[in-house]
């Protein structure tokens, strides 16, 4: 399937590691011209190599803190002077701490909003010229499966994501008849390197497996995703086949949204009736 994305200019912020390497590499993969940009220097290194094996188009990658609003806009006014033009952006990163509502006071959640939501908000502001000037443009956010459903331990998650959701929503109302389109990709756990890690300290010196696969158990399909099934959503959405999908949060949760929580009472039940 041609997705409509040779000679396109993405911008992927967060692109060094997890999902957003995982977008760009399908992004560069599809033919599009692929900045990356991201704070550390060695695994920006190691993902502009990566990226280049698989490139059709030009590799881009600088290392930015998209916290910081004047350099965000700097890495996005040069990317688009340097590569031509700008098509797409796709904004990942890590996450705030994990916690319930009340464990956290005013200043955790400001520091939140300050880490997820602004630098957001702050680049897709600063990349909306770039894209009405090209006729065409991809606004990708990266939440998580909290932008669509509560999850009581990522209250601070869950706050910032619901947020960019209203953004996303707001600006897909308003740049539409420009010929841009804005999504949300909300992803449920997936086998980047923070969740193997995150898997190793669970598991201590036990199998580093055992924690991935009771991840993904409460979903329809059993296991956590792999990268790259995040990506390939991630590119059809950035291509031309999905040019009439917008304003939409797209849940990429294996069905955990619908598999409801599994009450041991009933599971029993359901043996001794059918078995």
């Amino acid at each position: 399937m041609d997705l409509g994305l040779t000679g396109k200019v993405a911008l992927v912020a967060g692109g060094s590691s997890g999902l957003g390497l995982a977008a760009a590499r399908e992004l560069a993969a599809e033919g599009a011209h692929v900045a990356i940009g991201a704070r550390d220097r060695d695994r920006l290194a190691t993902a502009e190599r990566d990226l280049k094996e698989v490139a059709r188009g030009r590799v881009d990658a600088r290392r930015v803190d998209i916290t910081d609003p004047e350099a965000a806009r700097r890495w996005v006014d040069e990317v688009a002077a340097d590569l031509g033009a700008l098509h797409i952006v796709l904004v990942s990163g890590g996450g705030p701490p994990i916690g319930t509502a009340g464990q956290f006071g005013p200043e955790d959640y400001r520091q939140a909003v300050d880490g997820v939501l602004l630098p957001a908000v702050g680049l897709a502001l600063a990349a909306l010229p770039h894209l009405r000037a090209a006729g065409w443009g991809r606004l990708l956010f990266v939440a998580s499966e909290t932008a669509s459903v509560p999850v009581a331990r990522l209250a601070l998650s869950g706050v910032t994501r619901a947020a960019i959701v209203r953004f996303a929503q707001s600006l897909a109302a308003e740049v539409g008849r420009d010929g841009i389109t804005v999504n949300v990709l909300a992803p449920g756990a997936t086998r980047t390197p923070m969740v193997e890690r995150a898997a190793a300290r669970l598991a201590g010196d036990g199998d580093v497996e055992a924690p991935l696969r009771a991840m993904g158990g409460h979903n329809a399909l059993g296991r956590i995703a792999r990268p790259e099934e995040f990506a390939a959503v991630a590119a059809f959405l950035a291509g031309e086949r999905a040019s009439f999908v917008t304003g939409q949060v797209h849940l990429l949760d294996g069905g955990a949204s619908v598999s409801g929580t599994e009450l041991p009472h009933l599971a029993a039940a359901h043996r001794d009736t059918y078995t």
